[in-house]
This record gives C-alpha cells, sequence and structure tokens, in this order.
C-alpha cells in the first residue's frame, strides 16, 4: 500500500487536552492499516495548562509506542517541532498539529504519494475552515511567504507534512516560533528534496483556541522571518 517501512508520527501539543487522545488513536489506527509495524509516536507538550500534560503522562504508562516530550513552560511552536523531531528514530517523519484541524487518517493519502524517488509529501488545504479574516490573513501570508522566500510548495502553511527523516538530518532548524514552517520548507528544498503535494482537508478549531494571533507572537515570528530571509535567501546559505 506504500513504501513506507517505518515511520515516527508526531504531534505538538499546546492546551490540546480535548483533541490530542483521538489524534495518537487515529495514528495507530492508521498505520495498522498502512500495514506500518515500525513505528513511534511522539508528542511534544509545550507547557499546558489545561489538563494535556497530565492526560499524556497516563496514556504514556498504558502505550508502549507513546514517546511524550513535556517542556516545563510555553516555548513557542518551532521548539516544540524540534523536541519532537530530536525523539524521531524512523525513515520517516509525518507531523501535524495536536488541535485536530486535520484528519491523520488522510496520512494514507500521502504515504500513497510517498514514492522512492521522493522526499517530502506536503499537504495543501482544500478548503480552509476558518473565520472570514483568517482565511483572508492565511492567503495574504501564504502568498507573501511564496514569493519573498521562493519557495516551491503552494500551501506553506499546511502543517501536514511526511518526510524523510535523512533530509531532516541535513539541516539546522533554528526557528522557536511559528516562522518554522517556512523555515522548515525552505531549508530541505535548499537541500534538493525531491517534493510531491496532496490534497487534505481542514476542520474547524473544536477545542481550544488558536494561540498565534497576539501582538507579542506575530511581531516575534516577523522579525524571526526577516532574519531567515536574509540568511536564507539573501546571504544565500544552502542549509
Amino acid at each position: 500500500m506504500s513504501n513506507i517501512n517505518s515511520i515516527s508520527i508526531f504531534f505538538p501539543c499546546y492546551n490540546d487536552k480535548g483533541t490530542i487522545k483521538k489524534l495518537i488513536d487515529d495514528a495507530t489506527e492508521t498505520v495498522h492499516n498502512l500495514n506500518i509495524n515500525d513505528y513511534e509516536i511522539i508528542v511534544t507538550d509545550d507547557g499546558s495548562i489545561d489538563g494535556a500534560r497530565e492526560l499524556l503522562a497516563s496514556l504514556q504508562e498504558t502505550n508502549p509506542r507513546l514517546k511524550v516530550v513535556f517542556h516545563e513552560h510555553n516555548q513557542g511552536y518551532g521548539a516544540a517541532l524540534k523536541s519532537g523531531f530530536a525523539q524521531a528514530t524512523k525513515e520517516w517523519i509525518f507531523y501535524t498539529d495536536g488541535d485536530a484541524q486535520y484528519d491523520v487518517k488522510e496520512l494514507v493519502l500521502l504515504a500513497q504519494a510517498a514514492e522512492p524517488e521522493v522526499d517530502l509529501v506536503n499537504g495543501y488545504k482544500i478548503k480552509r475552515q476558518d473565520t472570514f479574516d483568517r482565511i483572508i490573513i492565511g492567503k495574504i501570508y501564504q502568498w507573501a511567504m511564496k514569493v519573498v522566500f521562493l519557495l516551491k510548495i503552494r500551501d506553506v502553511d499546511c502543517d501536514y507534512r511526511l518526510f524523510k527523516k535523512e533530509k531532516l538530518d541535513q539541516i539546522t532548524l533554528k526557528s522557536d516560533d511559528g516562522s518554522m514552517c517556512v523555515e522548515l520548507s525552505r531549508r530541505l528544498q535548499n537541500a534538493g528534496v525531491v517534493i510531491r503535494e496532496v490534497p487534505v482537508h481542514h476542520y474547524s478549531r473544536t477545542y481550544g483556541q488558536s494561540q498565534f494571533f497576539t501582538v507579542r507572537r506575530v511581531s516575534r515570528t516577523l522579525m524571526t522571518l526577516f532574519k531567515l530571509w536574509w540568511e536564507l535567501v539573501l546571504l544565500g546559505k544552502a542549509k
């Protein structure tokens, strides 16, 4: 059904108590449907205060496939991704967010596109399910990042990715905030990855709220993006 023999499935989690268990359960079901026996599930809890930490600790006691990284304090989205990636040991890495705005079961679609020559399978949203203002902001951001960073993928803001660990090991990620998706995409592109893109569904948030749209977080991300553009585009540093 796929060319994937082993996989690390990873979820960054921040105040996602209401969704994280179902994601773990769906991930387990999906790898079994793909006939992948060599797998692990990783969650980085980035300082949750809604009870997600306690839930994850309990799940970890009964699930030998589950590895949980606990941040004592909220460090940011990029930091959560880096912690999770550092724990991954399998041939392929798949990640999506812990808020369940994407369906883990659609990993099957990405796995089918992971032909031997492919290094990265990137999802793109069929239709964004969000408030009108966020849809507009998202379209502008997506267009701007693609133009400014000369990105080849169509939806850098789609946190639904499957890629080879060996390619991740060739790059060094620095961002601790929401600019991580742009950095990851551009550094992998610089590493010469062969890319495939697959349409995936996007769903409305059913639990919690987005942590990104605050003045402090947006300002920090914009500053990091400028530094990344200077390094990766203007100076042309490779990885």
